[in-house]
């Protein structure tokens, strides 16, 4: 790591020693408040998750956001050995999809320009994962901003405007070298590569085909894709379609690489997966927190190849927990999940109005990274309807220093 990066963290020489770092006390969390009628700029919160504070699971700072450059639908970022962020787009200015990424300077966060070479950026972008060890990186697609921006339409599913494909860049000379039709993975999202730098394979989640698909190097030295995960549609009665899919929106995988966790936004679960064979995930832990499907509301389950009842609606601290689990961010050491529950303003809106009534929430899960298992914190909620300027949207969490999320080992 170059001498500019080691003043921003720990800077551990590997995943295990990073492990064993102190305990999380303070969580980053960009916030909105598009489409809640509130008229307001975006801020980042700052949340304290230190137990032996007396500000325990409260929003103890909110800093606005301010613009850095005048680039379109900006989604991940990722710190560079060489002192430079990389940040990928979804769009061009003019809301059509265009896979870029943009080198800021890792102090001035100035624009220095795109990674790409001039012409080559993907049909369309969401996230990206890089290991130089490899010489490689790979990315994923959403769709174009101006298909997503105003909600779901089903009939743009048909119509081949989400994407179904994993793309593989060569690290050294900036440009794609084999794209990867994924069989039955519609909207990959979020993807992760392995934390062990030696480890040619990871995992990408995608969304509306509700599956995990492993990616990996094969016996050509090609990249291949395969599915490990899939989670089954319920049929419904009380929904926009018959059948509702989970919508995988986030996965991580804990620094060891012995657990892999998901979200499911629609059916309102965290699942916890043993992938110490990365090939056969075994299902270890899940937890409701909230969802489509809680008993009482207005989706009735007609078949459920996985549950014989409707789960109960959440309830933390007598607050009803509107939403699903979206955002997911494990603790260094493995025995904490932390979730949040917007996703985008637009399908927040669409999918769970009363989430933009009253604002999403931040909750805590306890795992068992012994036997495996999941465990609501009863005495963690985060709730962001009662922001003083009204309630917002938080999505993504980070930790100063570092975490399972965005730390890339070379």
């Amino acid at each position: 790591m170059a001498t500019k990066c080691t003043k921003c963290g720990p800077g551990y020489p590997t995943p295990l020693e990073a492990m064993k770092g102190p305990r999380e006390e303070i969580v980053y969390l960009p916030c909105i408040y598009r489409n809640t009628g509130t008229e307001a700029p975006d801020y980042l919160a700052t949340v304290d998750v230190d137990p032996k504070s007396p500000q325990y699971s409260q929003v103890i700072e909110a800093s606005e956001i301010q613009a850095k450059c005048n680039v379109s639908n900006t989604h991940t970022s990722h710190c560079l050995a060489s002192g430079e962020v990389m940040v990928n787009t979804l769009g061009d200015l003019q809301g059509n999809g265009k896979g870029s990424f943009v080198l800021l300077d890792g102090e001035t966060f100035e624009v220095k320009g795109t990674w790409e070479k001039p012409g080559g950026a993907s049909p369309m972008g969401y996230d990206f994962w890089y290991q130089p060890r490899h010489n490689v990186m790979v990315s994923t697609e959403w769709a174009a901003p101006n298909v997503f921006k105003d909600g779901f339409n089903p009939a743009h599913v048909e119509a081949g405007l989400y994407g179904s494909r994993i793309f593989v860049w060569d690290w050294q000379r900036h440009e794609i070298i084999q794209t990867l039709q994924m069989t039955d993975g519609l909207i990959p999202l979020e993807i992760r590569f392995l934390h062990d730098p030696s480890a040619t394979q990871g995992f990408v989640g995608c969304a509306l085909s509700s599956n995990i698909q492993r990616f990996y190097k094969n016996e050509e030295g090609t990249w291949s894709v395969e599915k490990v995960i899939q989670v089954p549609s319920k049929k419904v009665k009380g929904w926009m379609l018959p059948e509702m899919p989970g919508l995988i929106t986030d996965i991580l995988l804990s620094l060891d690489d012995r657990f892999l966790y998901f979200s499911n936004w629609l059916h309102g679960d965290i699942r916890q997966y043993d992938i110490s064979n990365p090939q056969k995930p075994r299902l270890t832990g899940q937890i409701f927190l909230g969802g489509s499907i809680v008993r009482g509301g207005s989706v009735q389950v007609l078949e459920d190849q996985e549950l014989t009842c409707q789960p109960e609606p959440l309830v933390v601290k007598g607050k009803r927990i509107p939403g699903g689990p979206q955002m997911i961010q494990l603790s260094l050491d493995g025995k904490r999940l932390y979730a949040t529950t917007s996703l985008y303003s637009d399908w927040d809106k669409q999918f769970y109005p009363d989430l933009i009534r009253e604002g999403s929430v931040m909750l805590q899960v306890d795992v068992d990274t012994v036997n495996g298992g999941l465990k609501l914190n009863p005495n963690f909620l985060v709730d962001f309807g009662k922001e003083p300027l009204g309630p917002a949207l938080a999505h993504e969490l980070r930790y100063p220093g570092g975490d399972c999320s965005s730390d890339i080992w070379i």
